[in-house]
């Protein structure tokens, strides 16, 4: 079997890819698998890091703010996409997949058309409870589209062969023990709390979560808390600087700043609550290891997605919402302090996010795979 994957531009798109494909290859050795990606971004490295073949398809979105520099960019994304639908049938043509598998970003939506004209089997996959454009352009061409949550059903075409798979979880981040990780990152006995903002970082969280770190440290000299927090690259030295001006001493044992989190099967492990962005890869980990959290949807991102995979969870009692517009350092503060004092809601909502956990997901789409091959 010959299986041509299709995605880019985060890893929230690029990691289920590489998650199947190495099942995929896992289940059967002679599987040959190729990645089609833009050259200038994320997957040119990750893909081959992996060990996967890898074709560049140059491809840009498009800009909905209406600027002068973003004319120009919107012009040559149009040039680009002009340009993409003959390389992708040549991509194609060259490769011969017997299913061609999209997991998002802009490149997914011209290798998926052709392959889809070709006559060859396709399955989309969409992460996030609200489908972005290009699965919904796509719902109305390929054979399946690949859910993570039931959810994004209701904004698809009613026409479209929906199947709820999941997203795929990183095995190191199934396999982590919590008392192990606990002990490793010297959390003791205390509420583990968790907090990021993405790898970049966001001002916005670092704010309000250095004043929550102020606030438990003056109100209570965190007694019961063990925090790790991810400034981001943004926030590397504004951060500890925030601390200090609020006379919180940076060498306090249980107060963990770094600008990124390399070891997150552990802190996830580790964790009792976490807060953070939601978005779909982040949620998906979140429910695996069953943990309550506090999720501020960036509110940059197209079509407000990460609100609407943050209700997924508030509705089903595993997380709290706080809005970006709404988010204070005296709001986050009491609403961890709330929590933190109740450790059986702490309990509770961690149950509810692993009742939504789908820990099979690259099982499931591999099974697609097969289906939509054997069909065709």
């Amino acid at each position: 079997m010959r299986v041509l994957f299709a995605c880019g531009g985060t890893a929230g798109h690029i990691n289920p890819a590489l998650a199947v494909a190495a099942r995929l290859k896992s289940e059967n050795s002679t599987v040959k698998i190729c990645f089609v990606g833009n050259p200038e971004k994320m997957e040119s490295r990750l893909v081959p890091k992996a060990g996967f073949d890898f074709m560049p398809l140059k491809i840009e979105g498009f800009q909905r703010r209406i600027t002068p520099e973003n004319i120009r960019r919107n012009l040559r994304a149009i040039s680009y996409l002009l340009r993409s639908i003959k390389e992708a049938r040549r991509i194609i043509a060259q490769f011969n997949p017997d299913v061609v598998v999209g997991t998002g970003g802009y490149v997914s939506g011209p290798v998926l058309r052709q392959a889809a004209k070709m006559k060859i089997p396709t399955l989309a996959h969409e992460s996030n409870a609200y489908p972005g454009v290009t699965t919904k352009i796509l719902a109305r061409y390929v054979d399946k589209i690949l859910l993570a949550t039931p959810a994004a059903k209701g904004h698809l075409p009613k026409k479209a062969h929906c199947v709820i798979t999941g997203n795929p979880v990183r095995a190191e981040i199934l396999s982590a023990n919590r008392i192990a990780a606990r002990e490793r990152l010297g959390v003791s006995d205390k509420v583990c709390i968790l907090s990021l903002g993405g790898s970049l970082g966001a001002h916005r969280i670092n704010e309000a979560v250095a004043q929550l770190i102020a606030q438990s440290y003056h109100k209570n000299k965190m007694i019961n808390l063990h925090h790790i927090h991810a400034t981001g690259k943004y926030g590397v030295e504004s951060f500890p600087e925030m601390l200090k001006s609020a006379d919180v001493p940076l060498e306090y044992a249980h107060l963990d700043i770094r600008e990124y989190i390399d070891d997150m099967p552990d802190c996830l492990a580790a964790a009792d609550l976490i807060i953070c962005r939601s978005g779909a890869m982040t949620l998906t980990e979140i429910e695996a290891v069953g943990k309550a959290s506090i999720l501020i949807p960036s509110p940059n991102v197209s079509e407000n997605h990460q609100y609407h995979n943050a209700m997924v969870l508030a509705n089903r009692g595993a997380a709290i919402v706080i809005e970006e517009r709404e988010l204070t350092g005296e709001g986050l503060f009491e609403t961890v302090n709330s929590l933190v004092s109740d450790p059986q809601e702490l309990l509770n909502m961690g149950r509810n996010a692993g009742r939504m956990a789908i820990l099979d997901a690259d099982i499931r789409i591999c099974n697609e795979v097969s289906k939509v091959r054997n069909q065709n």
